[in-house]
């Protein structure tokens, strides 16, 4: 009987010391087969720091960055298709803001060429027409429309019939342009006496050319102005419209008399 207490007693002073050793070994290493997969990576040409629109691209701004080779796409720089590309950017001009680690894309892109920043960043066939506003910001959305915003163009103007007909001055507002983008905006100086002053207002706007026509003949009516008005986010996706037909005709006042002018 002794003995055979003797073994069960033996059986679980094992039994203790294998859970003890058991518990106290360190975890074991994962197998290789539960590691990540490995991921192919391409070095791409990324913004170095934020870069409006309107930067000279120089080397400090760009830098070589690894990224995963399926979600390069053709638009992006790659070292292994254009290792030179650092000195071959260098000089260039963004067309469009960049954020500090974004690839940089060559249609964001453009060369400087020997005119001015506008010229540079204007897509062919578009043309650029600045529009007077006023001093104080009250025809641009209270001063806080900025380059790449989208707007509409309102023109606002004296109602000769309803005014003849009700004897007193009828102001009309019509929508000429919707969408349109904003290429830059800023005052308008002059010297007086020696000394710059600040006259008014001008803003930018990237249109085509029969857009153009339109604005140029709405602006120089001498009873009409115009003015901005700031479109959400959400709401300028698309391209630039225009609200006015073509059949339409403006009023312009010659020597008190109103005139139709046809664009």
């Amino acid at each position: 009987m002794n003995r055979k207490l003797i073994i069960v007693g033996a059986i679980a002073i094992l039994a203790f010391g294998a859970t003890y050793v058991f518990l106290r070994a360190p975890n074991a290493a994962p197998s290789p087969s539960a590691e990540a997969p490995k991921v192919d990576v391409e070095q791409v040409l990324v913004a170095g720091q934020d870069l409006p629109m309107g930067t000279v691209v120089n080397e400090g701004g760009i830098a070589w960055h690894p990224w995963p080779k399926a979600d390069v796409n053709e638009l992006m720089i790659t070292n292994s298709a254009k290792p030179d590309a650092l000195k071959d950017v260098e000089g260039s001009m963004t067309r469009m803001p960049f954020l500090r680690g974004e690839p940089i894309r060559r249609d964001k892109l453009v060369t400087a060429g020997p005119g001015g920043f506008i010229s540079a960043i204007l897509p062919s066939g578009k043309r650029a027409v600045a529009i007077k506003t006023d001093n104080n910001g009250d025809s641009t959305a209270g001063g806080f429309i900025l380059p790449n915003d989208r707007v509409d163009v309102v023109r606002l103007a004296r109602d000769e019939e309803s005014t003849k007909a009700r004897g007193v001055e009828v102001m009309a507002a019509q929508p000429i342009l919707a969408n349109v983008r904003v290429l830059a905006i800023g005052p308008n100086t002059e010297e007086q006496n020696g000394k710059k002053v600040v006259t008014g207002a001008n803003a930018t706007l990237e249109l085509d050319p029969e857009q153009v026509n339109l604005i140029i003949l709405a602006q120089g009516a001498g009873n009409s102005n115009l003015h901005l008005v700031l479109r959400s986010l959400v709401d300028s996706g698309g391209p630039p419209q225009t609200v006015v037909s073509a059949d339409s005709a403006l009023t312009v006042v010659r020597y008190g008399a109103p005139q139709q002018a046809a664009r």
